[in-house]
């Protein structure tokens, strides 16, 4: 199997759009921050809007390739906006079957290596819910350490969650 990180390219919108945002009750938006209730793009707006589409050829945004064939994207965002200072990661794997064979692990590990490549910064961070047990195993099995838990803030499913940050320093991932 081989995990590689690509920027999206406009003429590969539409496939990406299928993949992705086709299925309004696909299993990963149940676990991707669903207490946001975030929408899904329709597909005429995201494929038509090459020039204000921020997944286009945006050097935080990679889709996740494994042996040709696209599976999902890793992202990076700045918490603290407009200074810059404070990085986080996301992961998705947009279809089911393909949870549980290594590749956010992979996927994970690559985009971390990158970003401590060719960001200055000491500390890269990730933020997931108690409810996401595969994320937070995977963060644990990469060498993040949990730096906070907050308590009860995230509703979903008539319940409250936690919020749990992960993070890990320049010095500890290059061991």
């Amino acid at each position: 199997m081989k995990v590689t990180l690509k920027e999206l390219k406009t003429n590969e919108l539409s496939d990406f759009w299928n993949l992705a945002f086709s299925d309004t009750n696909a299993e990963w938006t149940k676990w991707n921050g669903p207490y946001f209730h975030d929408q899904l793009p329709a597909k005429k707006e995201f494929v038509d809007s090459t020039k204000d589409n921020n997944y286009v050829q945006n050097p935080f945004r990679k889709v996740i390739w494994v042996d040709g064939q696209m599976v999902g994207m890793v992202s990076a965002y700045y918490d603290d906006e407009p200074l810059n200072q404070w990085l986080d990661v996301g992961l998705t794997v947009y279809q089911q079957d393909q949870w549980k064979h290594g590749i956010g692990k992979a996927a994970l590990t690559q985009w971390i290596d990158e970003l401590f490549e060719t960001v200055p910064l000491p500390h890269i961070g990730l933020t997931t819910w108690s409810g996401n047990y595969r994320m937070i195993a995977l963060a644990e099995s990469l060498g993040l350490k949990k730096e906070a838990e907050v308590r009860q803030v995230r509703y979903w499913q008539g319940r409250y969650w936690d919020s749990i940050k992960y993070g890990v320093l320049r010095s500890e991932w290059k061991k």
